[in-house]
């Protein structure tokens, strides 16, 4: 793939590619269907001048109206088995996978270990850079490794688990946005399997279980819970649940003993974001052209041609509603781009 046999895309449209749905153009854009259309396009950037960014679903983005450069929306496809022994099963999926369709797969072929992930929309790329999570499980859990475009450096590399330095919602490539483009994914899955229940929904599953019967009930529960983005544009869950210390976390749960907080390995403790912003009284908040889903505190919806700052407005007042509330700093899921 030469530089020149880049085709680019003027005046790209995103406001389909985007799960808020916000009004959305770039002056360029092409579509990433070979991993070696990663390397040309930053080449192309650079010898144009022009500022870079990558897309995958835009499930976890919040896109400006208008951009003066590229956008290279990741389209790869590919998933496959690479082992398959007594101790667990090697999967591979490239990056422009979507990632729903791959847990669907994994499930279709009897592999168990990623059907809590059930339903979370966007692409398999996205999926190590947020270490999504779901239901009592992670990405993390059953990584093996990823290869991924280094634009410091122009060369692939592989990251380990350690590598990525996850964490809760975060890894190196959240951190050090803009320099790595995830290629491909490869997930341990365990077996013999067994069901993850711990999350409240699923521990009254009752057996004979499966990773199928599992799935359906997480689909189930996101499907009463969450608004679909596809009637009801949104980004999912907008606000990281906020890991903070004891004495930060003590004024809530003195005036609220039964709030919900999960104790951590490392002393602090996590509480629900989704919560703290319902009990400030912002659940159903419509606030010009954004709003906070009447079916869930935590999600931001577009409520009608809303664009990137009404967005950054509404979210804005969450915090620092909360913070007049009760003291806690909340923080976006999604990247501003």
């Amino acid at each position: 793939m030469t530089v020149s046999s880049l085709d680019l895309i003027p005046d790209f449209d995103l406001s389909a590619r985007n799960t808020l749905a916000l009004k959305s153009r770039s002056r360029f854009g092409v579509m990433i269907e070979t991993p070696d259309q990663v390397t040309a396009v930053f080449a192309r950037a650079e010898e144009s001048g022009l500022p870079l960014r990558i897309l995958g679903g835009g499930s976890n983005v919040v896109l400006s109206s208008g951009y003066e450069g590229i956008t290279a929306v990741v389209a790869t496809t590919g998933r496959r088995v690479l082992e398959d022994t007594e101790e667990h099963v090697l999967v591979e999926a490239a990056a422009g996978e979507v990632w729903h369709d791959f847990v669907a797969w994994t499930v279709e072929q009897g592999f168990g270990g990623i059907e809590n992930l059930a339903g979370i929309p966007g692409t398999v790329g996205a999926a190590p850079v947020q270490n999504i999570g779901a239901y009592g499980a992670e990405v993390a859990d059953v990584f093996d490794s990823l290869v991924a475009y280094d634009a410091e450096t122009g060369a692939l590399k592989t990251f380990t688990a350690a590598d990525c330095a996850f964490a809760y919602r975060d890894s190196i490539f959240k951190r050090e946005a803009g320099r790595y483009v995830v290629l491909s994914l490869r997930l341990r899955l365990p077996k013999p399997w067994a069901p993850n229940l711990r999350f409240a929904g699923l521990a009254d599953l009752e057996a004979p279980l499966d990773p199928a019967k599992v799935m359906a009930r997480v689909l189930g529960l996101r499907g009463s819970k969450l608004p679909d983005w596809r009637v009801t544009p949104n980004a999912g869950s907008f606000f990281q649940n906020p890991i903070v210390t004891l004495a930060e976390a003590a004024p809530v749960l003195a005036a609220f003993p039964t709030a919900p907080n999960f104790p951590q390995a490392d002393g602090r403790t996590k509480l629900s974001a989704g919560w703290l912003i319902e009990q400030t009284g912002l659940k159903g908040l419509r606030m010009g052209r954004a709003g906070i889903s009447e079916r869930h505190a935590l999600v931001v919806i577009n409520l009608g041609e809303a664009d990137a700052d009404d967005i950054a407005a509404l979210a804005a007042h969450v915090k620092a509603s909360v913070r007049a509330r009760f003291g806690i700093a909340l923080h976006e899921e999604p990247i501003f781009l």
